[in-house]
């Protein structure tokens, strides 16, 4: 198992029907909020990394089938604070994005460490609130998302 993260990863925005969003907030920097990230590992389907990152990150038991993959993918330049954690010459990642459906605003149990606070805000408010542009034009597409379902 190699020790440096694979630059693939996911992006799962958590909401309710009347689009209410998760955002979490990210314990080593107080301010940025962000829905559901995280890396694909080794040999692991991307929707399985979609699975594995909302039920570590919130405590949500979410199974494959009520994720909706969106196809759509973004691809950013990590920032350099976090560059270390990727093979040297590593500076691009590619994030697929997924959403997950929620009857109600759940409790959240924080991952210790790498969240410090979440809230449920509505998705105008919470898309505002976000640090990352690709997040943030990600809810900003929710309402279309659900209309075209």
């Amino acid at each position: 198992m190699s020790r440096f993260k694979r630059p693939v990863s996911v992006l799962v925005v958590i909401h309710t029907a009347d689009l209410q969003v998760l955002l979490l907030e990210r314990a080593a920097h107080r301010g940025y909020w962000q829905s559901v990230t995280g890396s694909q590992e080794a040999g692991e389907e991307l929707l399985a990394t979609a699975v594995r990152e909302v039920n570590e990150e919130t405590g949500i038991e979410a199974v494959a089938a009520e994720l909706c993959d969106w196809r759509l993918s973004n691809r950013y330049e990590i920032f350099a604070e976090w560059r270390h954690r990727y093979a040297p010459g590593v500076r691009y990642n590619t994030e697929h994005v997924y959403s997950l459906q929620r009857v109600a605003t759940d409790a959240v149990r924080l991952a210790a460490g790498e969240h410090r606070a979440y809230c449920w805000l509505p998705w105008r408010e919470a898309a505002e609130r976000c640090f990352s542009w690709s997040n943030r034009e990600a809810i900003l597409m929710l309402p279309e998302r659900l209309a075209g379902r």
